[in-house]
């Protein structure tokens, strides 16, 4: 029998006290109050409500790795970026992957593959796909309903896939950016329970007064925690945390537990915090993850202190899988499952040929999914629209990676890049790959590294190129996520040094190709209109 002493915070009974866990079996036998403890204290392990795995670049086990390190014991995953790049074979390498490692990987059916029809994907998951991913019982949940459209219009796939949930018993997430009044009702009134995608506490507490509940996002590029705080005091034990994409340097930084101290430093009650960070996606999710009580698994956490929140251990199923700065489980021998059809492009094929001068342009919003747009005139010379990189007018391109087709190309703002190009093959939700840059040189330059890859983040300043590869879907390495970090650490310093100011770039420009989040996006068939969900005419 093992056991560890310490003072403990139990958010459930809502009390704190000096007590000693007793473990036998990966299960706590019992927990017992005791004179005199240690002075560290333990809390149940922390626990993302929405992340797409895919988006730290890193295969499961490698991500685990470095989640521990900051308490997490648990995530609720949304499998879809592999699944639109491999169909159901990618959902099934996730979960292998992740069963490999101590973290606790809890998988949903992704709802919406492709997101949408506007774009080329690599897999379809039609009804059929989806009920029979339902049936497994290593799929919990029906992960995002991003077809918020077909919701408020009944479209008969969607509601077939949400009922298929149901009957098995099953939650179904939500995604409805921007959803409010009788348009909120209607999407709630599907049996969704949850939504992420909240950028205004007026738009939660709408969701949150139809019967939702809400999961504050902070992520690399998303980042929702400042609007929405507020409402852990107003509405506790109806609000969790998520990060939806963490990206790896910022995923070696910290998790979870970065809320929980931030959430404290704001005085915000701290059985209230921890019920947000443990409790509240162990429950909605019925997920098999321990909540520091007698016969429960030994899920839990080790921390100096929690205004600090800095983890000293980490034990999963009774096991200490993190101490003293050491991870404690061996490296996973991994495969790699892919799905890129390579093939080189020109630097003429990323001229835009039109007569119009006045060009709808995309304006990124650093630490937004949310995008403006501004109608600009530009030059117009032999029948091509020129980029105006003087006024920050770049040229942004989708390439589709999965047959040889022209690029589609537009134009965006906010990205300062002054000489150069970035490029990625992490581009949500059908991971084509996107390009920003100065000059048509520089775009083919950057992305035929990626094609020369099958998949990575590139950079491309003056005459210097770097590249990370991402050989697992294009999406994904499998180095150890150290090193993956330090390779996207050097990727941002080089983007950067061409005069962007975005704290994420590569987070960033990943999302221009989302098509269901506002306002105006890129896919590798055009320029897309996102709130009227239609190609708008460049001429």
């Amino acid at each position: 029998m093992k056991s560890v002493k310490g003072i403990i915070i139990d958010p459930l009974n809502r009390e704190q006290y000096k007590g000693e866990v007793h473990i036998k079996g990966g299960k706590i036998s019992s927990i017992n109050k005791i004179a005199e403890a240690p002075n560290h204290y333990i809390m149940p392990g922390l626990v993302d409500s929405h992340i797409h795995i895919e988006s730290s670049m890193l295969v499961p086990s490698e991500f685990a790795k470095l989640a521990v390190r900051h308490g997490t014991v648990a995530t609720v995953s949304d499998p879809h970026e592999i699944a639109n790049v491999c169909g159901i074979e990618g959902v099934e390498y996730m979960i292998e992957n992740g069963k490999k490692v101590p973290l606790k990987f809890n998988f949903g059916a992704p709802s919406c593959v492709p997101a949408t029809t506007f774009e080329t994907a690599g897999a379809v998951l039609d009804v059929k796909d989806v009920e029979e991913l339902l049936k497994r019982d290593d799929i919990l949940y029906l992960a995002e309903m991003m077809n918020w459209p077909g919701v408020l219009n009944d479209d008969p796939d969607v509601l077939a896939k949400i009922m298929a949930a149901q009957k098995k018993g099953k939650p179904v997430d939500g995604h409805a950016p921007g959803l409010k009044g009788e348009r909120a009702a209607k999407y709630a009134s599907a049996k969704i329970s949850t939504d992420h995608e909240c950028y205004s506490k007026e738009e939660a507490i709408d969701k949150l007064n139809n019967g939702m509940l809400i999961a504050i996002r902070e992520g690399s590029a998303a980042k929702n925690y400042d609007a929405l705080i507020e409402l852990l005091g107003e509405y506790p034990g109806r609000i969790m945390f998520c990060s939806d994409d963490k990206h790896p340097d910022d995923l070696l930084q910290g998790h979870i537990n970065e809320i929980v101290r931030r959430t404290l430093a704001l005085g915000y009650n701290l059985f209230d915090t921890l019920f947000a960070a443990s409790v509240l996606p162990v429950q909605h999710y019925n997920l098999n993850v321990g909540l520091l009580r007698k016969g429960d698994p030994a899920d839990f956490i080790v921390v100096d202190h929690p205004d600090t929140m800095n983890v000293q251990q980490t034990w999963i199923d009774g096991k200490r899988v993190f101490h003293n700065d050491t991870v404690l489980f061996p490296d996973v021998k991994t495969t790699r499952i892919n799905r890129f059809h390579s093939y080189p492009v020109l630097a003429d094929d990323f001229k835009l040929i039109s007569e119009m001068s006045r060009q709808e342009v995309i304006v990124a919003r650093d630490g937004e999914l949310i995008t403006g747009r501004e109608t600009v005139n530009l030059a117009v010379k032999d029948g091509e629209v020129m980029a105006d990189p003087a006024r920050d007018v770049l040229k942004i391109a989708v390439v589709n990676r999965y047959k040889e087709e022209k690029p589609a190309i537009g134009f965006i703002k906010n990205f300062g890049l002054k000489n150069g190009a970035i490029a990625s093959s992490v581009a949500h939700d059908s991971h084509n790959i996107i390009v920003v840059g100065t000059s048509d040189e520089f775009l083919s330059l950057a992305v035929n590294l990626i094609m020369k890859n099958e998949g990575g983040i590139a950079a491309v300043h003056g005459e210097k190129t770097d590249v990370l590869p991402l050989p697992v879907g294009g999406i994904m390495s499998d180095s150890p996520g150290i090193e993956v970090a330090r390779g996207y650490e050097r990727l941002t310093k080089m983007s950067r040094d061409m005069g962007s100011t975005l704290k994420s770039p590569f987070m960033l420009i990943s999302f221009m190709a989302l098509l269901v989040i506002p306002s105006l996006k890129m896919s590798d068939k055009g320029l897309f209109d996102a709130e009227k969900f239609e190609f708008v005419d460049q001429g």
